[in-house]
């Protein structure tokens, strides 16, 4: 699978890591749900170091069409509440 971290690059993420991935993803959702911008900020940031810990980075001339996009580690509640869909930013 590949993962886009939106101004960052793309990571190959084998599907083995996704259970992982989706826990991580959990704490964002929450977070936005209630709207707790410190433990926001903090699963935002184990989730996109999450990626980057399981994934390798794919290659830089490919142009393969990203399966996930992440928002950037810069992003804020507002911005990722828009991106969430009903399973979350990662599906499954």
């Amino acid at each position: 699978m590949i993962v886009r971290i939106l101004g960052e690059g793309q990571y190959d993420v084998a599907d083995a890591a996704l259970d992982r991935l989706n826990d991580l993803d959990g704490a964002v959702e929450r977070a936005v749900e209630v709207g707790d911008e410190t433990a926001f900020e903090a699963a935002l940031a184990a989730l996109l170091d999450g990626v980057r810990t399981v994934g390798v980075p794919h290659e830089l001339d490919s142009l393969d069409e990203s399966d996930l996009i992440l928002p950037p580690a810069d992003a804020d509640i507002a911005q990722v509440r828009d991106l969430l869909g009903d399973e979350g930013l990662i599906p499954g």
